[in-house]
């Protein structure tokens, strides 16, 4: 099987590359562990989408996203004009059917198991719907096994193989945590102890959406962080609450402090929003991790995500409690995938930097611009940092060019940048630009 771009990682920015790659005539086989597109926006709820500035290149796929949406009825463009709210089960199904029509070859629920490289070129992949199994033997002197699996499935298709071999010109590695470029042993920049906590985003339904945004505008004014009002036929809001700061719901999150309803860690970041099409839903972007805990440590990182849904059920109990309109409210989904803010990044041909973004610097080749502010999360409220830029930046390309390969790239939250810059550049706009603007690049290339 032989094709000209192949993507691993099926969330936004890895669609956008897709879709543009098939778009311009290269054949296109797109690889996701899951069964669904979409990565963030559907599998972590991470909705809506942060606004950009309207001169903003590599917007295409965005507009044709939403555009799609909205014929779904999920999609509403709000009241400050962020066109980015969006459903996330049906962003599956706009997802599916824009890659679809564009010629785009999906696989789900696969694997890239092994990358074969030549010439400092990666010339071929297996994939298969399960992992590799690989077996060491630590008794001593003992021989280290492994096992790859290469053979028929038995059962109603037998003509169905395990494994597959997929040769292809170029790849980009569109996984969040840089599958790829860490199964080809790339180098990565080292963010020393520089973290993000991530959060457990849910979604809780039964909620009279009338009764709380009357209840929250009328307890705040602040427009720029309190809103509500009806959009077509439905009622949308939004409304926020830290504690690095003093907001008009912080003296209802320290009664709940003071009764046991909630922990300190609750109280570290709230913020919700309404959904298109999910009248009487809302979503919720917290609860945050209570510590910075990279991934990579496995049992800390588990135990965050149990003590997460036990934070959970804090919040709807106390939301059921102190606002009015939640009487009858209830978790109706739980994200199946934990949001991530900040992971592996590979070194590339650049290495983007803070300095870079605020001085504005201009590249001759960028593939996105932006003027999203630094948005640093802790689990320590003196350092986090959300700093406004003044000036519009770009990224360039060469920030998702391999260093190491010449046919592998990267897209995402995980491309060549600094810890500060990375946390401006992860929103969900500047991957769809990432990915279409790398789309592009490669088509050029190819001619």
């Amino acid at each position: 099987m032989k094709y000209k771009v192949v993507i691993v990682g099926g969330g936004t920015s890895g669609c956008a590359a897709a879709y543009y790659t098939a778009k311009l005539g290269l054949k296109t086989l797109l690889i996701e562990k899951n069964s669904y597109l979409g990565g963030t926006i559907s599998g972590s709820l991470v909705i809506p989408a942060m606004m950009s500035v309207n001169s903003d290149i590599n917007n295409d796929f965005f507009r044709t996203f939403t555009s799609y949406l909205h014929t779904l009825g999920g999609q509403v463009t709000y009241f400050d004009g962020n066109c980015g709210w969006f459903n996330p089960e049906l962003a599956k199904i706009a997802l599916d059917s824009i890659l679809s029509d564009a010629g785009v070859d999906i696989f789900f629920n696969t694997y890239v198991n092994d990358i074969f490289i030549a010439d400092n070129l990666i010339k071929r992949i297996s994939v298969s719907r399960v992992e590799n199994i690989n077996l060491v033997n630590e008794e001593k002197n003992a021989p280290e096994l492994s096992v790859s699996i290469e053979t028929n499935i038995e059962g109603d298709n037998s003509n169905d193989l395990l494994s597959e071999y997929i040769e292809t010109d170029y790849i980009i590695d569109a996984t969040g945590s840089q599958i790829i470029c860490q199964k080809a042993g790339c180098r990565f920049i080292d963010d020393g102890e520089h973290k993000q906590p991530s959060s457990l985003r849910f979604i809780a339904a039964g909620v009279n959406l009338a009764k709380f945004k009357d209840f929250i505008l009328e307890l705040d004014d602040d427009r720029n962080a309190t809103t509500g009002g009806l959009i077509g036929n439905e009622i949308h809001l939004s409304t926020a609450c830290t504690w690095d700061k003093e907001w008009a719901l912080t003296p209802i999150f320290q009664k709940g402090l003071e009764e046991g309803i909630l922990k300190e860690s609750d109280l570290a970041y709230f913020q919700v929003f309404t959904i298109p099409g999910m009248p009487g839903s809302i979503a919720f972007n917290c609860p945050r991790f209570s510590k910075n805990i990279s991934s990579n440590e496995i049992h800390a990182y588990s135990m965050e995500i149990i003590e997460a849904r036990k934070g959970i059920v804090r919040l709807i109990n106390f939301c059921k409690k102190y606002f009015p309109g939640f009487e009858n409210a209830y978790i109706s989904e739980i994200a199946p995938e934990v949001g991530i803010r900040v992971s592996n990044r590979p070194l590339g041909r650049y290495v983007y930097t803070i300095e870079d973004l605020k001085s504005g610097r201009t590249f001759s080749n960028p593939v996105l611009v932006s003027n999203y502010p630094i948005d640093v999360h802790s689990d320590k409220k003196e350092d986090a940092k959300l700093e406004k830029v003044y000036k519009e930046y770009q990224l360039p390309i060469e920030s998702l060019i391999s260093a190491d390969y010449e046919n592998l790239f990267f897209v995402g939250r995980s491309v060549s940048c600094d810890f500060y810059s990375q946390s401006a550049l992860r929103i969900i706009p500047s991957c769809f630009s990432m990915g279409e603007g790398l789309a592009k690049y490669i088509a050029a290339l190819s001619n």
